[in-house]
């Protein structure tokens, strides 16, 4: 059985991972600074022929000690057939290991996002629940989280006309 292509990922311009990435961590960074980490962002991958899951690697060195959460910015977007949604989840190895949790439990990411404002910027925002004490780091380039596409269906008297323009909460406005 061959699957079925319904997707495709994509970087953000510039502009919007610039200007979510200060947003988001506030650090008066140079722009070249944040170009390199811009340039540098990889593209979503599966690891062998059998998984399931896309990895999404990371685009900056970070630390979590246990209780910390972070936002990441992933620079990605994802194009995605209609009838398809993307569920994010941090890696398994992760989750065993540090008990890395998705603030959201797991992410939706909906065919339309790729049109809102923002370019559907992937945030993918993490916390360190580990009883342990661990303290999970993470570099540049690693995996920390996993996109798996999933066909859904709608109730035959569905009957939508609201158009998405932006992330999390908006479909709530």
């Amino acid at each position: 059985m061959s699957s079925v292509r319904i997707a495709t990922f994509r970087k953000v311009n510039f502009e919007q991972f610039y200007k979510d990435y200060e947003e988001t961590f506030r650090y008066g960074q140079n722009v070249l600074k944040i170009k390199e980490i811009y340039d540098n962002i990889i593209l979503p991958k599966r690891a062998t022929t059998g998984s399931a899951g896309y990895d999404f690697k990371s685009p900056i060195d970070f630390a979590l000690r246990s209780g910390e959460t972070i936002k990441i910015p992933t620079g990605i977007r994802c194009k995605i057939d209609e009838g398809w949604v993307l569920q994010l989840y941090p890696r398994s190895s992760l989750g065993f290991k540090y008990r890395l949790q998705l603030d959201n439990t797991v992410g939706i990411i909906d065919s339309d996002y790729y049109y809102s404002d923002n370019e559907g910027h992937i945030f993918i925002k993490i916390s360190n629940s580990s009883i342990k004490g661990k303290t999970l780091a993470v570099k540049k380039g690693d995996g920390f989280a996993q996109g798996i596409f999933l066909q859904y269906g709608i109730t035959s008297d569905d009957i939508v006309s609201n158009i998405r323009n932006g992330g999390v909460g908006s479909t709530g406005k």
